[in-house]
């Protein structure tokens, strides 16, 4: 039986942690299966319990699976958040013990009054980010839902994919496994709805909910939104490297060819040099050039192994879709965030190899990135004044096309109700182009984010059109998470009736500073990539169906 959020104070077994402003303030304390937990009351008034392991790392081998963390003999005291091994601005940081996650828990959660649950999963390429890199929540948990954040493993330790027991492949994606399994089992203990739960995420966030629906695992929530994340991407490079072991050993000058060997060193190595090293020999680098080889991956069928995924995503029919509301969509000007800063020597040689990710095209090459070029530039050379136009051909090819691919196929496979949306608006407070001083047009990959969670690099003075869009986009995402609908009814705030998309008909929302319901987004440039895919479909890597 959960226990009543809203009489903690009386209820609960309860931590008096000294005079706030006059005041005491009481810390909540849970009891799950897990045992109990301590959290922290905010001073915005909610709940927070941060840290929490779900999940234990095998120390002895990091890079393979992970297994339930056993829970607490004692009281656990959830005040840190952690974060997992990663690089960022060349500075190697986390620890291993990184399997946690952190629930934030409005006051109006009581075991009579059980809330929605909305389990937000980061992006990063899946070598960068933690629970907490988005922002905070509190633009989401003022409308009474509970939101729970996850870590899981990243690079390396968490995407090296060797087709054999002791690291199969897609690790990161079995934690949040666990993590999703943890949270069923254990949120009502919060005050939270098990069966309303929704898995929500922004790129590789995105593309993590977008391999859960498809992936052989039980249900785990009932809703899906995917931002800017689908796995019909060809950033997905499926084919792994199996040799990423044996570089690494190698560059610290243990010379082996055997790869269980080169793991068990591995593992030996400290945490912060091993994944400073990856990133210098660029196995886990991302940039306009780069893109890691630890990522998830098809996983070869091993037996006594429960694999993730054994096929290309667009092969798979998974009967979870039937039964799951989605929203999908990206924004309207993706890549700015990686290409307007690259240099002019990297758009006059721009060499299109993106395609190759997806197709093997042999002695057509030639011709077919002939016929791109036409279609985005004309007869115009390749330099900085084709800046946009290479930008464009970026963002349909990564986002924009394998958005739509993707909800044709989950419709195809039998997905009911489907929700499509372009974010479009430009405001003080898009993520990516404020943080980069980008001055593309638009909102470019992660620019939404800053309207969903409030973010430490914004004002806490809020302009009123940038108050509107938070107020508008997370009215609409918890509509979905609490009814399956993002406009059960239309108001002022929302004036549009969101339709969902079907076999027939592609409406989509566009979230600009005027909400609009528009139809098949950039429709030339898809009907192209439509053409191409059907041209080339023999000479597709991954996809058997052609689709």
């Amino acid at each position: 039986m959960s226990l009543d959020i809203n009489m903690w104070p009386v209820l609960l077994l309860v931590s008096l942690c000294g005079l706030v402003q006059g005041l005491y303030r009481v810390d909540p304390l849970v009891s799950t299966n897990k045992g109990l937990i301590r959290g922290l009351q905010s001073e915005e008034g909610y709940a927070q319990f941060l840290g929490i392991p779900y999940a234990v790392v095998d120390k002895k081998n990091p890079f393979g699976p992970s297994v339930p963390h056993p829970g607490f003999d004692d009281v656990f005291e959830a005040y840190e958040t952690t974060m997992c091994p990663q690089v960022y601005n060349n500075v190697a940081f986390g620890t291993i013990d990184c399997l946690t996650l952190n629930i934030y828990v409005p006051s109006a959660a009581t075991s009579q009054n059980l809330l929605p649950v909305m389990v937000s999963i980061h992006g990063g390429a899946f070598v960068l980010g933690s629970a907490e890199t988005e922002g905070s929540p509190t633009f989401l948990l003022k409308h009474n839902v509970i939101v729970v954040r996850i870590n899981y493993r990243l690079g390396a330790y968490g995407f090296m994919c060797l087709d054999i027991p002791e690291v199969p492949g897609n690790q990161g994606l079995k934690d949040q496994v666990l993590a999703l399994r943890w949270i069923n089992e254990n949120i009502e203990a919060f005050g939270g709805d098990a069966g309303q739960i929704t898995v929500f995420g922004e790129s590789a966030g995105g593309m993590s909910v977008n391999f859960h629906l498809l992936s052989p695992y039980e249900t785990l929530f009932q809703r899906a939104i995917i931002q800017s994340g689908s796995v019909s991407s060809p950033w997905l490079i499926m084919d792994s490297d199996k040799t990423v072991p044996i570089k690494l050993a190698e560059a610290l000058d243990f010379e082996t060819e055997d790869t269980l060997e080169a793991l068990e060193y591995l593992a030996s190595v400290d945490v912060h040099t091993l994944i400073k090293l990856a990133n210098d020999l660029g196995i886990t680098s991302f940039t306009e050039s780069d893109i890691p080889s630890t990522l998830p991956c098809i996983e070869k069928e091993i037996e006594g192994t429960e694999a993730f995924m054994t096929d290309y995503p667009m092969n798979i029919n998974s009967p979870k879709v039937r039964n799951t509301p989605i929203i999908i969509g990206h924004n309207n000007n993706e890549l700015p965030f990686l290409y307007e800063r690259a240099d002019s020597e990297f758009f006059s040689n721009y060499d299109f190899s993106f395609i190759s990710n997806a197709f093997d095209l042999g002695d057509d090459w030639e011709d077919a990135v002939n016929d791109v070029k036409h279609f985005y530039m004309g007869d115009e050379p390749l330099n900085e004044n084709v800046a946009k136009e290479i930008t464009d051909f970026g963002s349909d090819f990564i986002f924009n096309h394998p958005t739509q691919r993707m909800a044709d196929r989950l419709l195809d496979i039998g997905a009911r109700t489907i929700y499509r949306y372009v974010f479009s608006y430009s405001g003080g407070r898009n993520l990516v182009k404020v943080l980069y001083n980008l001055n593309s047009t638009g909102a470019t990959h992660a620019d939404e984010l800053g309207y969903l969670f409030d973010n430490g690099i914004f004002s806490k003075d809020i302009a009123p059109e940038d108050q509107l869009m938070i107020d508008r986009i997370t009215t609409l995402w918890i509509n979905f998470v609490k009814y399956g609908d993002p406009t059960p009814t239309t108001s002022e705030l929302l004036p549009v009736k969101w339709l969902p998309i079907t076999k027939t008909s592609q409406p989509y929302l566009n979230l600009d500073s005027d909400l609009t319901l528009e139809a098949r987004p950039f429709h030339d440039r898809m009907a192209f990539w439509d053409l191409f895919y059907k041209l080339h479909k023999n000479q597709h890597k991954y996809e058997v169906s052609g689709k």
